[in-house]
This record gives C-alpha cells, structure tokens and sequence, in this order.
C-alpha cells in the first residue's frame, strides 16, 4: 500500500508536473501531504529493520544557534522565572522555528499557480490561499495535522561534506555552491543505500562547519543581506525525477534552504514543486555531524527516525524534535 490512492508511479506519470494534490481541501489527508506514504506497515517493515543496535542520535542544532537570525526574523528569547518564589522556576520562550533546526510546513511557502483571469495568483498546497492561513478559524494544512501521527520511518544520509572533504573540495555552506544529482548518486552508490518507497531523504551540507569559523561580524553582516546566499542541492527536471520517483515522505539537510538559493533554475524551485506542489516537508539546519560519525562508525547510512512536530494546528513551521536509532 502506497498510503495514497491513484499515487502515479513515476513523473512522467504525473498530469501537472507542478502539483499533487488528491485529498478534499481541508481534510487531514490533504494536511498529511506525502506523509500519508508513513503508513503502520511501512513504519513497523522500518523499525524491524532498521533498530539493530539501539544507538541514539538527536537531530536537533541549538535552539538559538543560529544568532542573529535573517530575513529580519525576531531572535530566539529564554528567561527564567520564579513561578513560586523561592519554590520553583518556569521556562519563558520566544522563538522563531526558522532559527534553528525545522520542518518548513506546508503553510511555509506557495507557489505560482497564474490563471486567466489572475497571472498572478500564487497558492499554498492543496490550493490554500493566504487568507485561509490568515483566518484564525481554519487550521487547513496546519502542522497540527503532522502532530497526530509525527514522523517516523527509515532515514537515509546522503553525506556530501565527508565526500567533498575526501575529494578536496571545499564547502561554503553560506555561498550558492550546488550540490549536483550526479554526486548525490555517486554517494548513494558508495554508500550502498538503495532508497525505499516512504524514506525521509537527509543531505548533509555542512552549515555547522560553516557557521563555526565565521566571527560576530560576518554573522551579522550574514544575517543583514536582504538575498543571503545558501548552498544546497540543485535545481533541475532531473531532480525533481529523482525526488518524486523515489517516492520521499520528507527531505531534510543541515543547510538553510535545502537547495541552492536564490534559485539556480527558478523554473525547479524545489520549494515550489514539494511543499506547494506535492506535499513533501523540508527539513532545514538539521544537526548531521553526529548522525554522520554513527553511520560512518557503523558503516550503514540508514536508520529509524522520529520526529515529534510542534502540536500547533496552525502552525507553519516546527522544531523537529527528530532522533535517529540504529
């Protein structure tokens, strides 16, 4: 079972390259996305397979690493408080889920979608518009929907950053260098992964590394630009052959925007085409370096993942609250 009826089997299958979109607006199908492949069989076939050791590995970076944050984005904020003096304290947060390791939502992002009558309109998955999300009354698409079930299933790491430092080349995980289909494959091959129906897809980039060596003023010159500059995987039809023919539940990397921005080849913008389009979360500024070291130790690339998104049924964006198990 595909855990979506009438799902094609292959792009070229697809009517509309562009968008996916089998659920009635407002149900909690259409609210799962391409979740709906995390079915129970597939999740128990996963933990069968994939918990051999017990080995634990959490995928979240510090809440407020990434200080101060861009696009103008409030920073992370924690105090502590008496809530009995002298008997007990309290936790007060505010936090943008774009600061640190998240889940972009399906609210997180539309797409063009021009008609007629409207050049234009642009929409969320499922045909959602602004106003939908903007109506505190309707929690369409919210990550509530994500929350009932969480994520969980087979992960695959794509190391890039261990690959590239073996070939000699360096990485500038804040700059538009791309990440090709063609050594993501390579990669695939050396590693031995054969992906699987449902795999959360995870590429590793290399922000950490990054971020590390720059100082307090290239941070805030970072986090000033009006177009930052991220690194991630290319833009292209053959991507987006690779993404939907593999049949991903959910993609996620180290890196700020997961594939090179701005776009390369806005006419593949991959945010268009799998959180507006077909339903895929995109993970963001996951922390790998450890996941990387267990597998490499363990000489095996997959594992069992779970994630436990925020419980927010109109939310956009959530941390992931994500471990591996091996």
């Amino acid at each position: 079972m595909s855990g979506i009826p009438d799902l094609p089997e292959k792009f070229d299958d697809l009517p509309d390259k562009r968008r996916f979109w089998p659920s009635p607006a407002g149900s909690a199908d259409e609210g799962l996305g391409m979740l709906r492949l995390l079915t129970p069989e597939l999740v128990a076939n996963a933990a069968r397979t994939q918990i051999q050791t017990g080995e634990r590995v959490c995928l979240n970076w510090d809440i407020e690493n990434l200080t101060p944050p861009g696009f103008g984005r409030k920073p992370f904020e924690h105090r502590i408080k008496w809530v009995a003096e002298g008997v007990a304290f309290d936790d007060e947060y505010h936090f943008n889920p774009q600061q640190g390791s998240q889940w972009d939502g399906l609210r997180h992002h539309n797409a063009p979608a021009p008609t007629a009558e409207n050049a234009d309109r642009r929409v969320f998955y499922g045909g959602t518009t602004a106003e939908e999300i903007q109506d505190e009354s309707c929690s369409r698409i919210g990550i509530g929907f994500w929350a009932k079930q969480g994520i969980a299933g087979r992960g695959v790491l794509i190391d890039y950053l261990s690959y590239a430092q073996k070939k000699g080349i360096s990485v500038n995980a804040l700059s538009r260098q791309m990440i090709s289909l063609d050594e993501v494959l390579e990669i695939a091959r050396e590693s031995n992964i054969e992906f699987q129906r449902g795999d959360v897809f995870f590429l590793r980039v290399g922000l950490p590394d990054t971020w590390a060596a720059m100082s307090a003023d290239a941070r805030k010159a970072y986090s000033e630009q009006a177009m930052p500059q991220h690194a991630g995987i290319e833009q292209s039809e053959r991507v987006l052959r690779f993404m939907w023919d593999n049949h991903f539940a959910a993609v996620a990397s180290d890196a700020v925007s997961f594939e090179v921005f701005p776009a390369l080849s806005p006419e593949h913008d991959l945010h268009h085409h799998l959180l507006a389009g077909w339903g895929v979360p995109i993970g963001e500024m996951f922390d790998l370096d450890e996941l990387a070291a267990t597998c490499k130790r363990l000489n095996r690339w997959s594992f069992f993942i779970s994630s436990s998104p925020l419980n927010c049924k109109r939310g956009v964006s959530s941390p992931p609250n994500c471990m591996a198990i091996f």
